[in-house]
């Protein structure tokens, strides 16, 4: 029998979301007989006890019986549990300083860690994740901030409306003045970003007419691939040589910094990439851009004045041009960028994302842990039998405590 355990989220600001809804829980109990899933209780997460114990799933604080444990965010070292297999999303593969400990710790306590976010194919395509909703909450918050910021349209907080269906409401009667907004990524987040530009009737151009053309209403550019990397020797674009040496690759974003006035930005970002500017670059005279939402949250990443994650209760911080200096968002001037870099969009919409991310957790990685041997569930594991996995050994200084 594989018995697999929902955790209750133990982080500071506990996450609402969950691996799987209460349905899919029921769903999946019936459907596989020899799975069980079974739920902690949560005083935090999106769906209460009752839901579940609703649809017949066990709620309990004993996981021990669990052969493997969901959760959503890392779990604090206290409360890892020896010798389990663990899946969240663990933030540890830029040897994030502020997960060491933890990694430490797995290693030390035998666990194989499975990180959501390592699930792909062979190509390297990823298999689950919120991307999309990231996108939707962090076009929506940019949005909702330029309309603060300038006081000509109100927006609530997706947070307030709580479901996808009444975001989408909120959008029936709104007309957006012209602005010029540039999204930037290929994935699941600039996914998510073109649905919510598209439920607002705000027209796609073409990049070349974005950087020549004013226009009497709202529209956006998507940049990715050709229209944001070239190489630096000379001015192709080919992916996989892209993916395989980054660092070979200019970005060509600045062209864009004194034609929009949003950015919305929604790509992948590692140390050996281009940022789309430098900090100085703010005190351009020439410079634009009045919002900045960071979606993908890389802080002094590829936007350089993400200073540190806001929260959803605060989402956004303002820059100042001229000093540099982090000051009050939502100030009526062309010298104070705003810039929202909250870290966990899609909790403002835990129903919808729970939904989604269940969903595809149960068609493509369930069967996955069915079988006697996964390359997908091996190409995810960090960690097992107490060291790091081949794939992973380039995180030995991070993760191996010394003298051990």
């Amino acid at each position: 029998m594989l018995r697999i355990g929902l955790l209750r989220e133990r982080k500071k600001h506990a996450d609402e979301r969950v691996a799987f809804t209460p349905k899919q829980c029921a769903k999946i109990n019936e459907d596989y007989p020899f799975v069980k899933i079974i739920v902690e209780p949560s005083p935090t997460r999106c769906f209460s006890d009752g839901e579940y114990l609703a649809e017949g799933v066990e709620v309990t604080d004993n996981l021990e019986q669990c052969n493997i444990l969901m959760g959503i965010k890392e779990v604090p070292v206290e409360y890892l549990m020896a010798g389990k297999t663990y899946f969240f999303f663990s933030h540890t593969k830029k040897k994030q300083p502020y997960n060491q400990g933890m990694m430490r710790a797995m290693i030390e306590k035998r666990i194989r860690m499975i990180d959501y976010e390592c699930l792909t194919y062979a190509d390297e395509q990823r298999i689950l994740g919120f991307g999309m909703f990231a996108g939707i909450v962090g076009a929506h918050n940019a949005l909702l901030t330029y309309g603060h910021k300038f006081g000509n349209y109100w927006l609530p907080a997706a947070h307030e409306v709580r479901s996808y269906k009444e975001l989408i409401k909120a959008y029936e009667r709104m007309r957006l003045p012209n602005m010029k907004i540039v999204v930037t990524g290929s994935g699941k987040v600039a996914s998510g970003v073109l649905d919510i530009l598209s439920q607002l009737d705000i027209e796609a151009v073409e990049p070349e007419d974005f950087l020549t053309h004013e226009y009497e209403y709202p529209v956006f550019t998507h940049l990715k691939g050709a229209d944001l990397y070239a190489r630096k020797d000379n001015d192709l674009f080919h992916r996989d040589d892209f993916h395989a040496h980054p660092e070979a690759y200019k970005c060509l974003f600045s062209s864009y910094v004194n034609q929009a006035d949003i950015l919305l930005n929604g790509i992948y970002w590692e140390g050996r990439i281009a940022r789309l500017f430098e900090k100085e670059d703010i005190k351009r005279l020439d410079w634009r851009l009045d919002v900045i939402a960071d979606i993908t949250c890389d802080i002094d990443g590829s936007v350089p004045i993400n200073v540190g994650a806001s929260t959803i209760g605060d989402p956004v911080y303002g820059i100042d041009r001229l000093s540099m200096a982090r000051v009050a968002p939502f100030q009526k001037t062309k010298e104070v960028i705003d810039v929202m870099a909250v870290d966990n969009l899609p909790n403002e919409l835990p129903y919808d994302a729970s939904q989604y991310f269940g969903q595809h957790l149960e068609k493509y990685i369930l069967p996955e842990l069915l079988k006697t041997d996964s390359d997908i569930l091996n190409r995810a594991t960090i960690c097992a039998d107490g060291k790091l996995t081949r794939r992973y050994e380039y995180l030995g200084d991070y993760a191996y405590t010394p003298g051990t």
